[in-house]
This record gives structure tokens, C-alpha cells and sequence, in this order.
């Protein structure tokens, strides 16, 4: 009989009488599956003595139904390291809003299938550009909420169909309607002096407008600013809205606005000027999200404000 002899093997009885068998090195300890020479062993236990993690299955994998919408949405929001799906390279912002639609569909309509298999063995598209199209026309109310919706779905499906996971893209020709807006009405200088008049320095709000008109920052930006981007009269930080690979580093003067905003802040503020920590707070003392931040900006105008006055930098 061959005795195999493998490093790094710890075997235990456990109450059950049953052999365990682990990989152990240093602090990793990693279950080993069936038994040593088996097949599943071995690759489980080349792949622990490689350094990598062995997939595990998503929460809920073995309720999910092969060829569902469900099934489809579940591989593409995977964001674990074997995952191929392009969704977990997004931005995170991006990530949240595609999520938030995704799980809203799978919801709705999960159970309902993507194609379906004959008796032949054939896939059979089930979902047709006509489904597509409607549930783009039931958001005709919303154009921009219809545009994101609609760039999802194509996003997903594109993906799909180049890994041969649906028989065809049932997205493809599904329009929407033109959407016909000026845009955001930039500030006049009326509107900062009234803004200014409601919020004296020393202030949360006060603190905000003074960055964002000093620096020029959109809001994703403007969060994560902390006096650890201050350095010798200059404020400076990395765009995070351009493609990853490259890096556009904002480097702007000390605005003299915005230091006496920075230092009218009094020290019994929830914010804590100290390095490593964001300028802008919430009540709670934690940081803001992006969108946080800009529900609580459209909160802080002056009263009477149309909504759709909003500063452009929250664009």
C-alpha cells in the first residue's frame, strides 16, 4: 500500500468519530474535503498550499434555479476573486446605484426565466426585448431613473451573452425616451450671499459651501476631504470620478474663505480637525456618504429654494 506524505496535514477524530483533515500553515488553517488522494482533496489541498482561497458558494446558491433572472443577477453582482463578472471593477458609487436596481428586478421578477432548455438540449430565449422594453416603459415617468435602469440591463446582459451564460441579449434594440433637461441652475452670486446670511461661519454648512466653491469638488470628493489634503497654503486630492488608471491629482490654493471657515470651526464641534479625518461630519460624528452628503446640502438651502437649485458641483 503507498503511503502518501503531504506537508502541512492535521488530522482530528471529531465527536462524531469521523476524520477531519485540515491544511495548516502558520495561522491559515483551511478544511480539507473527502479523503487524502481523492480528487477533491488534492486540488482543495494544492490550492491552500498555493496561498489561494478555495471558492465558496454565494448565500443561497444551491435555492438558485440555472436560466432564472435571479440566477443571471447573482453572477453578475459577484464581486469575489473568482468572479469574471466586470461589475466588481465599478466605481463605488456605480456599484451602489447598479445594485440597488439589480436586486429591485431580481425581486420583482427573479423567479422568471432568462431562456429555457428543449428536448434536444437547446437553449430557448424566454425573456424577449418586448419584456425589456416594457418594464423600460413602465419607468417613463423617471427618464433618468429609465436611462440608469435601461445601462444596467445592458451592462448585465452584454456580460452574459460574451461568457455564453444566456442564448441571446434580450436588451438590444430596447429604447427610451429622449430626456430633455437644462441641467442643474449653477449659483448666482445673490444665492451665495443668501446662503452665507443663513449659515454664519463656524458652522457645518457654512464649512461645506466654502469647500465646494474654493475647490471646485464634486460631492464623492468633497466627503473624503480632511486637513490630512492641507499642506503649505495648498489643498490637494485625487479626482474619483476619472478612469482608474489614471490619476488626476486637484491642486489648489488655501482660499482664504475657506480657512476662516476651517478655523471658526469651535473645538466642541463633532468635527475633530485632526489628520486622517474627513472635514464634513454628520450629526453622528461619521463621515458622509456622497449621496448623504448631497440630501443633506439640498436640506441646508435657503427656505423658499426651488429644489432643483442645487449647487452644480453635486452633479
Amino acid at each position: 500500500m503507498t503511503r502518501l506524505k503531504l506537508s502541512y496535514i492535521h488530522v482530528f477524530r471529531d465527536r462524531h468519530g469521523k476524520l477531519r483533515y485540515y491544511f495548516r500553515r502558520g495561522d491559515k488553517r483551511v478544511p480539507l474535503p473527502n479523503l487524502p488522494g481523492s480528487d477533491q482533496f488534492m486540488v482543495a489541498y494544492q490550492t491552500a498550499l498555493a496561498g489561494l482561497t478555495a471558492p465558496q458558494k454565494q448565500i443561497g446558491a444551491g435555492r438558485t434555479i440555472a436560466g432564472t433572472l435571479h440566477a443571471i443577477i447573482a453572477a453578475y453582482l459577484d464581486c469575489s476573486s473568482w468572479s469574471t463578472s466586470p461589475f466588481k471593477a465599478l466605481a463605488p458609487e456605480t456599484q451602489r446605484t447598479r445594485r440597488n436596481i439589480l436586486e429591485n428586478l431580481r425581486e420583482a421578477h427573479g423567479e422568471k426565466r432568462v431562456f429555457c432548455t428543449d428536448q434536444k438540449g437547446r437553449r430557448v430565449p424566454v425573456l424577449t426585448r418586448g419584456h425589456v422594453q416594457r418594464m423600460v416603459n413602465q419607468k417613463s415617468n423617471t427618464p433618468f431613473a429609465q436611462r440608469n435602469f435601461l445601462n444596467t440591463i445592458r451592462a448585465m446582459f452584454k456580460w452574459a451573452m460574451s461568457e455564453e451564460r444566456v442564448p441571446d441579449d434580450p436588451s438590444l434594440g430596447v429604447t427610451r425616451q429622449k430626456i430633455e433637461s437644462t441641467g442643474y441652475r449653477c449659483w448666482e452670486d445673490q444665492d451665495i450671499a443668501q446662503y452665507r446670511q443663513k449659515h454664519a461661519l463656524g458652522t457645518m454648512e457654512r464649512l461645506a459651501i466654502e469647500l465646494l466653491l474654493t475647490t471646485a469638488c464634486r460631492r464623492g470628493d468633497v466627503v473624503k476631504l480632511g486637513l490630512q489634503h492641507i499642506h503649505e497654503g495648498t489643498i490637494s486630492f485625487e479626482q474619483s470620478k476619472t478612469k482608474r488608471s489614471e490619476k488626476a491629482t486637484v491642486a489648489v490654493p488655501l482660499h482664504p474663505d475657506l480657512s476662516a471657515a476651517l478655523k471658526a470651526m469651535p473645538p466642541s464641534n463633532v468635527v475633530r480637525l485632526t489628520a486622517n479625518t474627513t472635514l464634513l461630519r454628520t450629526s453622528f460624528g461619521q463621515p458622509f456618504t456622497p449621496a448623504g452628503f448631497g440630501n443633506w446640502f439640498r436640506r441646508c438651502t435657503p427656505t423658499g429654494k426651488p429644489s432643483c437649485l442645487v449647487c452644480q458641483f453635486l452633479d
